[in-house]
């Protein structure tokens, strides 16, 4: 909504423009009229729409060609003043101002007009069968007013439709040659239709228009008044009513009809509660409102975040499978300018057998865009209705700003819900293996996934000490020249080699001591194609001895060539190192807890259900711990 009004008065000399002003603002005629007023600014809190006003007078006398031109230029509203005693002042208004007006404004942002007549105490007679012709003639002229500044007649009125003129103007809702709403109007409000029907079945009931009344207009509608709408929509659209509900068709009726009332500003009121600007666009400050994030602290959706997501996916669930077809999830997108999920999507998040995102998926999916960038989330938020729906100020208060993670490390402990591993490993050592399998497909079903279909992120939830985690897998691109902060700044590191290939491991290394040696950022090495006959790998020392060496843990073996979905316990010690990063040599109690560790964990851990990553043959847990110490 605009923040000021700017209205100019422009006619014939001795129509009356400038007795009109300071009829206004004295509330009595004038004893003597000057050749023109000046600029007077009338405060917000005077003004109906609440609005500052600001009314510049013109005078031919006074003031150049230039200098009305200018004055155009930087109008909201035009008054067109004539007398309705002067036909010559009447003509004027076609041959003369609007051309002029026309000439001076761009044509895809006119300028609104409106027609005053003044003077209409000197005469008995109206002078509107003259002036309507010239309304249907130019669809720029939003009204016409005639008024009296000698008694004072429709003063006030004139101003006030001055301002809705240009806070609720007609243009970009309505077009009158047809009699029907404009395209983008009705873009908009099936948006908003779509967001308020919570239940998605088409129609509006009686709560959900209860809701949409009290969000835009902050009362409810009495069972009378209900009724009453419907009523009027049933008199005039067959389709318009559904089991006693609004259809999106009576829905749009409803605001025709506002619209062709004069009620602009009821369609306005909800088109701007929705988040949408005088173009009907959504407003920036609606779509990422400010959020502040220091650095090393990273961005979640907290929990009310999940339950409206979570109600979002119910309400387009229609078979209730838990997954979101291709059709289900183009509807749920519909309140989206553009679709934001490629085909890509399908392979960074759990799916069923027929490639359908399922519920857990879908919160994945939010939540990696919610990580990597929070403002696509925001907008995202936005395009659903968030703020509307939850009756918050913005979708900001979806958002958790995790502390710093040096807060985290001193007090070795964390807040956090989702951690970063990134994968890195020269090309074809199985770093797309390593992230599939996570989200449970085997080499088999690996093979099925398109080229151009690839992602680089996979992400899906596990659990530690009974805690659901968030475990986020970004497969970096192997440029051991260039490893940009991104590719650096995670939770935990996988370095991945194939154990077929002798070149493989060399990538490891060099990439271990050129950037993670000195980190403090936990470290594991994966022995990926495990299942494949392992060969001795051309770097100087062996793969064991280079962790040995460095304190790492011996490389974890790893395979996706199964006959089931792969087995996750790796990625739930990946995410336990992510949450309590310990120094290298301890790295190995995360990875293969021995009995004597098991054995030390407090009794209220001992009563959770024990994590997957502590599901380990005990003898082969014992040998590893036994073997890191030596």
């Amino acid at each position: 909504m605009r923040k000021d009004v700017r209205i100019l008065l422009v006619g014939e000399p001795k129509v009356g423009k400038t007795s009109l002003i300071m009829s206004l603002v004295s509330e009595e005629f004038p004893d003597e009229v000057p050749l023109r007023a000046e600029e007077i600014t009338i405060p917000a809190d005077v003004t109906p729409e609440r609005v500052p006003t600001h009314i510049v007078d013109y005078s031919e006398a006074e003031q150049s060609d230039e200098q009305l031109y200018q004055e155009i230029s930087k109008a909201n509203v035009i008054c067109i003043v004539y007398s309705v005693n002067n036909k010559k002042s009447i003509e004027k208004v076609t041959s003369h101002w609007i051309p002029l007006i026309n000439d001076r404004t761009d044509k895809d942002s006119r300028v609104p007009l409106i027609l005053v007549g003044n003077k209409s105490d000197l005469v008995e007679h109206s002078s509107m069968e003259t002036i309507l012709p010239i309304m249907n003639q130019f669809q720029d002229i939003e009204t016409c007013v005639e008024c009296s500044a000698k008694n004072l007649k429709n003063i006030s009125e004139l101003f006030y439709y001055a301002q809705k003129a240009v806070l609720h103007p007609t243009g970009p809702l309505y077009c009158p040659e047809e009699k029907e709403l404009k395209l983008s109007c009705i873009k908009a409000l099936t948006r908003i239709f779509k967001i308020t029907d919570l239940d998605n079945d088409g129609i509006l009931n009686d709560n959900e228009l209860n809701f949409f009344q009290r969000t835009c207009f902050n009362t409810p509608l009495a069972p009378q008044a209900l009724e009453d709408v419907k009523n009027v929509v049933r008199r005039n659209m067959a389709d318009g009513v559904k089991d006693n509900g609004l259809t999106l068709k009576g829905f749009l009726f409803l605001h025709t009809l506002f619209i062709q009332r004069g009620r602009h500003e009821t369609t306005w009121t909800v088109l701007r509660r929705f988040g949408y600007d005088d173009d009907l666009e959504l407003t920036q400050e609606y779509l990422f409102p400010m959020i502040k994030i220091p650095s090393d602290c990273t961005t979640e959706l907290n929990h009310n975040a999940y339950l409206f997501l979570q109600s979002v996916f119910d309400k387009h669930d229609k078979d209730r499978d838990c997954a979101l077809s291709p059709e289900e999830v183009k509807d749920l997108f519909k309140v989206f300018p553009y679709m934001p999920w490629g085909p890509d999507v399908n392979n960074t998040v759990c799916t069923n057998e027929k490639g359908w995102i399922t519920y857990q998926g879908y919160l994945s999916q939010w939540t990696l865009t919610t990580y990597l960038d929070v403002q696509r989330s925001l907008e995202y938020l936005g395009y659903l209705g968030y703020s509307i729906v939850y009756e918050q100020e913005s979708q900001a208060a979806a958002i958790t700003v995790t502390r710093n993670k040096r807060i985290d490390l001193q007090k070795k402990q964390t807040q956090r819900s989702v951690f970063r591993c990134n994968v890195l490993g020269a090309p074809g050592s199985g770093k797309s293996g390593f992230l599939q399998a996570f989200l449970g497909r085997n080499l088999q079903r690996q093979k099925q996934i398109k080229e151009n279909h690839k992602s680089y992120y996979a992400i899906s939830t596990t659990y530690v000490y009974g805690q659901e985690k968030y475990l986020l897998l970004h497969e970096v691109m192997p440029d051991l020249d260039f490893l940009s902060e991104a590719d650096l700044a995670c939770d935990v590191v996988c370095l991945v080699y194939d154990v077929s290939d002798p070149r493989s491991f060399e990538y490891c290394a060099k990439v271990y001591k050129q950037y993670f040696i000195d980190s403090k950022t936990p470290c594991v090495v994966i022995a990926a194609k495990s299942d494949l006959h392992e060969v001795r790998q051309h770097y100087s020392l062996s793969p064991h001895d280079f962790c040995r060496k460095h304190k790492l843990h011996p490389p974890q073996s790893f395979t996706c060539n199964t006959t089931t979905a792969p087995n996750k316990d790796l990625y739930t010690r990946l995410t336990t190192m992510a949450m309590y990063p310990q120094p290298s040599h301890s790295v190995c109690r995360l990875l293969q807890p021995s009995v004597a560790a098991l054995c030390q964990l407090t009794p209220r851990l001992l009563a959770r259900e024990v994590p997957a990553c502590l599901c380990v043959n005990s003898a082969r847990a014992t040998n590893a711990a036994t073997n890191a110490e030596s």
